[in-house]
C-alpha cells in the first residue's frame, strides 16, 4: 500500500500529515507565499519522512488536478504549477475542502462540508462523487460575498456573537439550497460555534489526512480510482 504524504495548504498555514499518529507539522503561508516557497518548505518540513506519493489541498478552483488560478491569501504563480515534477513525487491536487469533504463523509446520504476558515471553503460529496464548489462567492449583502461575513474578516469586523448568528442562518440556508441531508463544519473557525442547528456537526482537520488516503483509493471492480472528483 502506498505512503501518502498529505499536504493541506492554508491561508494562514501549510499543514502536512503523514499518518493519523504522527503529529501533524506546519508552517506559516500568507499572501506573499509563492509554489517554489512551498515546495522548499514541504520538502524541508518533511525531511525525515518516507512516502511514495503525495495529495495536495489547496484554496482555489482546481479541475483535473491544476490549480486553475491563482488563491484570494497566497500569492501569485500556483496556476499551472507542475507539483509532480517539482517534489519528484505522483501528485494529486484538489480543492482544500474537496480534501477535508472527502475525509468526513461518511458513506451515506447527501454531505455539505463547509469550511470556515480565512475564507469560506465548500463542497458536496454523496455516492462516490466530490463536487467542489465556490459558495464563498456568493453575493450576500450591503454588495459584499458571502465570506466576507462567515471567513476571517467577517469574524473580526462582526465580533463574535454576530458572527454566530450570520453562520447559523447561512448553515440552514444552504444545506435547503443543496438538498444536503447533513452539514459538516470544518476549518479552523468551526470550534467558535456553541450550539449547531440540527442536522449541522462538527467535522475535525485531520480528516484532511483520511481525504488524502481516499484519493488514492481504487475501485477493485474498475481499476479505476474509486472517488469522482467533478
Amino acid at each position: 500500500m502506498k505512503k501518502i504524504l498529505v499536504v493541506d495548504i492554508g491561508g494562514s498555514h501549510v499543514k502536512l500529515m503523514i499518518s493519523q499518529e504522527e503529529k501533524r507539522r506546519k508552517f506559516e503561508s500568507g499572501p506573499k507565499l509563492a509554489p517554489n516557497e512551498a515546495v522548499e518548505q514541504i520538502q524541508k518540513v518533511a525531511s525525515d519522512w518516507e512516502y511514495d506519493a503525495v495529495s495536495i489541498g489547496f484554496p482555489a478552483p482546481v479541475r483535473n488536478g491544476k490549480i486553475m488560478c491563482d488563491p484570494k491569501h497566497l500569492g501569485k504563480n500556483w496556476a499551472g504549477f507542475d507539483f509532480e515534477k517539482a517534489l519528484g513525487k505522483p501528485v494529486r491536487v484538489i480543492n482544500d475542502a474537496a480534501l477535508q469533504a472527502l475525509g468526513s463523509y461518511r458513506g451515506e446520504g447527501r454531505m455539505l462540508f463547509l469550511g470556515l476558515g480565512t475564507g469560506l471553503g465548500s463542497a458536496l460529496v454523496w455516492d462516490n462523487y466530490v463536487l467542489p464548489l465556490e459558495l464563498g462567492d456568493l453575493p450576500y449583502r450591503n454588495g459584499s460575498i458571502i465570506e466576507d461575513y462567515l471567513g476571517k474578516p467577517g469574524l473580526a469586523q462582526l465580533g463574535e456573537k454576530n458572527w454566530q448568528r450570520d453562520v447559523e442562518h447561512a448553515l440552514v440556508q444552504l444545506r435547503k439550497s443543496l438538498i444536503a441531508d447533513y452539514v459538516v463544519l470544518g476549518g479552523g473557525n468551526a470550534k467558535k460555534l456553541d450550539e449547531l442547528p440540527e442536522g449541522v456537526e462538527r467535522g475535525y482537520n485531520r480528516n484532511a489526512f483520511l481525504g488524502g488516503i481516499r484519493l488514492w483509493q481504487i475501485d477493485p471492480r474498475t481499476r479505476r480510482p474509486k472517488w469522482q472528483i467533478l
